[in-house]
């Protein structure tokens, strides 16, 4: 992971979004962090909108933390008969 300072970003902008598009790049300000840059050439904006959409994720979270069903559950619930195998 890469670092720069926001007065390198302001100077070298084009390198530093090159840069990104390998490894993320940590942006500092006073010698601490202030943000990140995080390439995304090539992918499509619905990935992009998702991937950083910090509500998405905590619904994510929260289904995964609830109880699951299996498939022989559904199948019971809906009346759906399985076959047995010869």
């Amino acid at each position: 992971m890469k670092t720069m300072t926001v007065r390198e970003l302001q100077q070298n902008i084009r390198q530093c979004v090159d840069d990104a598009q390998k490894d993320r790049v940590v942006l500092t300000r006073h010698g601490k962090p202030a943000a990140i840059l995080v390439g995304v050439e090539g992918k499509d904006w619905e990935d992009v909108f998702y991937e950083t959409d910090s509500s998405f994720w905590k619904m994510i979270e929260k289904r995964r933390a609830e109880r699951t069903v299996s498939l022989e559950d559904v199948k019971k619930h809906l009346g759906i008969k399985t076959r047995r195998p010869h």
